[in-house]
């Protein structure tokens, strides 16, 4: 799943990353369907810009360069490119890193936001499939009253513009009925490693950890700063101490060869192995390498043929000073997924809470297609995934990677949607597609849902809270990372949004979102 997965923090996090802002239950303009097995990185090509051009600048997005603004997936005509093609995607770590930096009273780097990482940062609440496969959920609203497209606001009676909302939901897994686990961490002790935050809040984390696997799942540490050591070959849990010992053996100093550390990681996984269990090694590092070989496919192309879909290399970002690129970029071309923790509550749910019950592969190389019908949508924009994009031919082609997906992720795609004018509510708008690989046979399987107007027609102040979160969070990002469609959004109006949803979800993870948006909204430029 190299392509589109990204590195990171345990399988774990998936839940946490996927549990993204779906809607706690399916209201009556929401149709879910369940996956079952069926028969049988290129980038989405240019296509024209949609009917009505956005404002070039963001408000509040000061000093988002225009690099940012271009990488924003155009909106795209229905009539000239019908389907929507990209590859599944789980990470969160650019929400929970921009969070911090807010919060801290500083502007995220446009290059760091990722909206869809910020709207799957929350709950979905989807209903969940009966076996291995996935449920789809498709639904949506009108657009807020107070969101403004192109030169004036929304008209009361109705915009052509709707949101949709196309929600993807695994099995979550019986703890007890895992298969036992050897994990690898590979853990950066270099010099930047030793400011309070970081290897600090690691080593709790992983003594925490220790003290919460089975004792016949395995651990093996190999820490690395100029160069690379296995500290503890893989032990079983049983001998904790030993691994206890090992963790208090970590101590910050010297540069960052981060190439080092991965390929001593995979000798070691190599060596410890299991056959029929889960396999990982997982990296915690701030991503700030100096040193040795920096660039993202060449330090995976030294461990690429080992991992080759048995050993996942998942990620966990750490440090207010983070190296984004280098961490998304060695997700993007791994095995797994990546995280960000910047709390020692955090970093302990994630090792703790989430990593022993989401250590098992639900899918591989998942890709989703929407298939847009152009007699009724004008146009569509997919809001984020922007580099996750595959060429339509690519859907079915199991070949080209795809993302991997673990028990009980949930994973949100929002798009909007510009309908025709005059078009009859039980019009079909789209046709949602996911395609996978089973993680033990590799037998591809399918499974669609189909959305109509009617689906999207009800008012955004009666849609699933959950649903509005999501656009609550997925236009934040679009603000904060200097997107043409950021001006579309007043961000006091989107606080508001999250504000009402929280009230309704008792959910404290959405009050935290309007706080931060608030504080978003009081960023310098």
């Amino acid at each position: 799943m190299v392509g589109r997965t990204r590195l990171v923090v345990f399988t774990a996090l998936a839940a946490v990353a996927l549990s993204g802002c779906g809607a706690a239950k399916s209201n009556s303009s929401s149709r879910a369907s369940q996956a079952g097995p069926a028969a049988g990185k290129a980038g989405r090509p240019a296509g024209p810009p949609g009917p009505a051009a956005p404002s070039p600048a963001a408000p509040g997005a000061a000093g988002a360069d225009s690099a940012a603004r271009q990488a924003t997936s155009p909106e795209m005509l229905a009539a000239d490119q019908p389907a929507s093609t990209f590859a599944m995607d789980v990470d969160t770590a650019s929400y929970t890193y921009a969070r911090g930096q807010v919060l801290d009273g500083r502007r995220p780097d446009p290059a760091t936001v990722r909206p869809e990482e910020f709207v799957n940062a929350f709950k979905q609440g989807y209903r969940q499939p009966d076996g291995n496969g996935f449920t789809i959920q498709v639904d949506g609203a009108r657009l807020p009253s107070t969101h403004r497209i192109g030169p004036g606001p929304v008209p009361e009676d109705g915009s052509s513009v709707r949101l949709m909302r196309v929600g993807l939901q695994t099995r979550a897994e019986n703890p007890a009925a895992r298969p036992d686990a050897a994990l690898t961490f590979v853990i950066d002790v270099s010099g930047s490693m030793g400011e309070p935050g970081k290897l600090d809040m690691v080593k709790d984390a992983l003594r925490t950890l220790v003290g919460q696997l089975r004792p016949t799942d395995a651990v093996a540490i190999v820490a690395f700063n100029d160069h690379a050591h296995a500290l503890r070959a893989m032990t079983p849990v049983r001998s904790r101490q030993a691994l206890l010992g090992a963790i208090d053996e970590l101590h910050a100093g010297g540069s960052t060869n981060l190439e080092a550390g991965l390929v001593e990681g995979y000798r070691v996984a190599r060596d410890g192995f299991r056959s029929g269990g889960t396999n990982r090694v997982i990296l915690l590092s701030d991503g700030l390498a100096n040193t040795g070989d920096t660039a993202p496919t060449d330090i995976l192309s030294e461990v690429r043929a080992a991992a080759d879909k048995q050993i996942a290399l998942l990620g966990v970002g750490v440090g207010s000073d983070y190296g984004d690129a280098l961490m998304e970029q060695l997700a993007d071309h791994g095995d797994g997924f990546v995280v960000y923790v910047s709390e020692p509550a955090q970093a302990r749910a994630v090792f703790v809470n989430q990593l022993p019950a989401t250590l098992a592969v639900r899918a591989l190389d998942a890709k989703v297609q929407v298939d847009f019908d152009a007699s009724t949508v004008l146009s569509y924009r997919l809001i984020g995934y922007d580099d996750r994009a595959l060429n339509p031919s690519q859907f079915r082609n199991d070949r080209v990677d795809g993302g991997e997906v673990g028990p009980g992720h949930a994973v949100t795609a929002l798009y909007a949607v510009r309908l025709h004018a005059e078009t009859g509510i039980d019009a079909r708008v789209a046709q949602a597609h996911i395609r996978w690989q089973d993680p033990a046979t590799r037998e591809a399987s399918e499974q669609s849902a189909t959305v109509t107007v009617a689906d999207l027609g009800g008012g955004f102040t009666d849609a699933a809270p959950r649903l509005r979160v999501c656009y609550a969070a997925a236009y934040l990002a679009e603000v904060l990372r200097g997107s043409p469609y950021g001006p579309e959004v007043r961000v006091a109006d989107l606080a508001g949004v999250a504000d009402k949803a929280a009230a309704t979800l008792d959910d404290p993870d959405v009050a935290d979102l309007a706080a931060v948006i608030r504080r978003a909204d009081h960023l310098d430029g």
